[in-house]
């Protein structure tokens, strides 16, 4: 006996809601309620419903176009990825169209809309802001790597840099110059933020310093730096140390420290992450994790090629190991 595979008529009668509807969340479309999306995502898994990629590309020609979203234009380390997604893709015969979700996961969500719309051929996501329901719901219709995000889903890739060993390192760091009251500036639990903050924590407490833990909210922008180290400053209770998210955080608390008379490294040690090529040119050099970012853009493009080019279904999920960069905005604490 044979099993009739499930169809979307099945999965709208089953979540009693329109054939349009079923189309437009498999579609992951941000015009739909979390209610609704809830109770379609359900209906399909109850019913092992997968929308057929391979028929869909039977009925149209390959479009020879990826789609790549960035979480932020304005900041560096995701435009020297997106140059090796645009290499990789080049030399695969592939062009790729670059948008922004601007650090909103609606905005994202709009994004990925058009990319549909235009009928790429698959996704990169760049530190996605979205939850993973939805970027799993869009992986359900095409082809779909996520980067610098840690990515558990079986219908997706995904490609980052160790988050929690790059964390590590810094804390290694700064201990070893003689550091304990090391505080954090972090940007949420989405994405690799979450990542860097457990990784600091742990490193923390396996060097017996778990009650200096101190973890400050942020964001990834300069703003958010400047913001989250001026409320360090303005308790008048300052560590030695600060371990910013990213560069670009870390630039706005070093605009911060200065404005308040504190010198890098002769009051406060400072380390980053990413390794922006602004970093290089702050006014104090900047000590950071540097990720193999255009590797990573060649990487994602290479898994999306497999599942594209290849048929492949099985899951692919890269960890590429990060490496810590000194310079000159950490030294040993001075005595206080």
């Amino acid at each position: 006996m044979s099993l009739k595979r499930p169809t979307i008529v099945d999965v709208a009668e089953r979540a009693g809601v329109s054939k349009s509807l079923v189309s437009l969340v498999m579609r992951g479309s941000p015009r739909v309620g979390e209610d609704s999306r809830n109770a379609v995502m359900r209906a399909a898994d109850e019913l092992g419903y997968r929308p057929n990629a391979v028929a869909r590309s039977l009925v149209r020609q390959s479009s020879g176009v990826f789609g790549c979203i960035l979480a932020d234009l304005h900041n560096p380390y995701y435009a020297d990825v997106a140059d090796g997604i645009e290499e990789a893709a080049s030399h695969g015969g592939y062009r790729a169209i670059l948008s922004s979700g601007f650090l909103d996961p609606s905005r994202e969500a709009g994004a990925v809309e058009t990319l549909l719309q235009l009928q790429a051929d698959g996704l990169i996501l760049l530190g996605p802001m979205m939850a993973m329901a939805r970027i799993d719901a869009t992986a359900r219709l095409i082809p779909l790597v996520v980067v610098g995000r840690k990515a558990r889903s079986h219908a997706l890739d995904s490609v980052r840099n160790d988050d929690e060993a790059g964390s590590a390192a810094v804390v290694d760091h700064l201990v070893e110059l003689g550091h304990e009251h090391v505080a954090h500036i972090h940007a949420g639990a989405i994405g690799a933020s979450g990542g860097r903050r457990q990784g600091y924590e742990r490193a923390m407490t396996r060097h017996g310093l778990e009650r200096h833990i101190r973890s400050v909210r942020g964001a990834f922008t300069e703003a958010g730096g400047m913001a989250a180290m001026r409320s360090m400053i303005e308790t008048g209770d300052l560590p030695t140390a600060v371990f910013v998210t990213n560069d670009l955080a870390a630039m706005g608390a070093l605009e911060a420290l200065a404005a308040a008379g504190l010198r890098v490294p002769e009051d406060v040690s400072l380390v980053g992450y990413d390794d922006i090529i602004t970093s290089h040119s702050a006014r104090v050099a900047l000590t950071t994790v540097a990720q193999p970012s255009v590797e990573i853009g060649r990487r994602a493009v290479g898994l999306l090629m497999e599942r594209v080019g290849q048929g492949r279904t099985r899951a692919h999920h890269v960890v590429l190991p990060p490496r810590l960069v000194v310079r000159g905005s950490t030294a040993a604490p001075r005595a206080r």
